[in-house]
């Protein structure tokens, strides 16, 4: 019993510590060792390819207008960028406020279906060669476009992945710093993948596709963001991570409404693992399918659960070992600060770290969350947008 118990605690710290310190570390190594360093060439201005900026939105009438006005004065020829916004379901002001630019296309269908139903719908009208998606209540940085279509001069390049910034008025409670902390983690982690082999999935704050490597997401896809860009990358081309093209996002409001938006991103990611299982065959993608399974699937699988197992089994082996008890002790003293985290979770503190274990535990316990949802199929497609600060 005893045996079986240190096996279980080992093993499943190697995985807690491969998934969220581990796989960063080797990673940087190999992008560093036998990473590409990319200096694409920016097109001369009359050469730049025609691009539509696709936009879904609903009952967004408290942002649109400065999304519009935004992606208007993006740094990028006015007639070779299509401004596209389909706004099906919204019961506000979203399409009037929309119409009243001229240059703006707008798609409208009372009836709301979900993001993915609405932009499988428009995806057969656009005409242009790259197809750049962005979220309603983003802002993109002046050079946005440039930096991303550059990269399109590769034809081994079937999309770009731009970069989430999180600002937020609340940057010292919970939501603000935490999930702040957490997308430069990714950032750094995305930079490293792309330049090691692929980015390993896009989020629809911003990323742009290849118009004829779009396959529609079936349209009860939860995160077809990162369905639609594994996609590609399954079909032989690199997804680029492009950190000068980026979408700047509110933090969650609050941190209920971060622990929706975790749990549909969990349930989602398990969707996806069982909806790609070609990108876990190594003998076939090499490389790729190792980055797949240690950046992507390990968190939305057995991470969460060896934590659990590392905490019981430590609980367990405590008597049997001084390590043992230090290393309880020390997880117990990480819980504490998670636990003292929920507790000021809406005040400001000044030391942001004072979140980090709540945050990631709550990361993880958004896993369990959402696997019960998706096994129950509670987990809509079509969801309330978070509150942002």
């Amino acid at each position: 019993m005893l045996n079986a118990l240190f096996f279980l605690f080992w093993i499943s710290l190697a995985v807690v510590f491969y998934t969220y310190v581990g796989y960063g570390f080797i990673i940087y190594i190999l992008s560093k060792g036998w990473g590409k360093n990319e200096t694409p060439v920016l097109p001369p201005e009359n050469e730049l390819p025609e691009v539509t900026l696709l936009v879904a939105a609903y009952n967004e009438e408290t942002y649109i207008v400065q999304k519009i006005e935004n992606s208007l004065a993006l740094d990028y020829p006015a007639d070779k960028l299509r401004l596209w916004i389909v706004t099906d379901g919204s019961t506000d002001r979203t399409v009037e406020l929309c119409k009243a630019y001229p240059t703006v296309t707008v798609f409208h269908s009372p009836e709301r279906k979900g993001k993915i139903h609405a932009v499988n719908r428009v995806m057969e009208e656009i005409k242009t060669s790259i197809v750049i998606f962005s979220d309603a209540n983003t802002d993109l940085n002046q050079k946005a476009l440039k930096n991303i279509v550059r990269h399109f001069g590769d034809p081994k390049v079937g999309g770009v992945a731009g970069e989430k910034r999180i600002v937020s008025m609340y940057q010292d409670n919970a939501s603000g710093s935490g999930e702040g902390l957490y997308w430069k983690y990714e950032s750094a982690l995305k930079t490293m993948d792309s330049k090691f082999t692929t980015a390993i999935g896009a989020a629809g704050e911003l990323f742009a596709v290849r118009k004829e490597l779009y396959i529609n997401p079936h349209p009860d896809t939860i995160i077809e963001d990162f369905v639609t860009s594994m996609k590609i990358v399954a079909a032989g081309y690199r997804f680029v991570y492009e950190p000068e093209a980026y979408a700047l996002e509110t933090a969650s409001a609050s941190i209920k409404d971060e622990w929706k938006r975790k749990v549909r991103i969990s349930a989602g990611g398990i969707q996806a693992i069982i909806r790609l299982p070609e990108l876990l065959n190594i003998f076939k993608y090499g490389w790729i399918s190792w980055q797949y399974v240690s950046h992507r699937a390990m968190r939305w699988s057995i991470a969460p659960l060896a934590l659990v197992v590392v905490l019981i089994a430590n609980i367990i082996l405590t008597p049997y070992s001084p390590f043992f008890l230090v290393s309880c002790v020390g997880q117990c003293a990480f819980y504490f600060l998670a636990l003292l985290g929920h507790l000021f979770r809406e005040r400001k503190i000044g030391l942001k770290g004072f979140f980090v274990p709540y945050y990631f535990t709550m990361m993880n316990l958004s896993v369990f969350a959402g696997a019960i949802r998706l096994l129950r199929k509670k987990q809509s497609v079509v969801w309330e947008k978070s509150a942002r600060a």
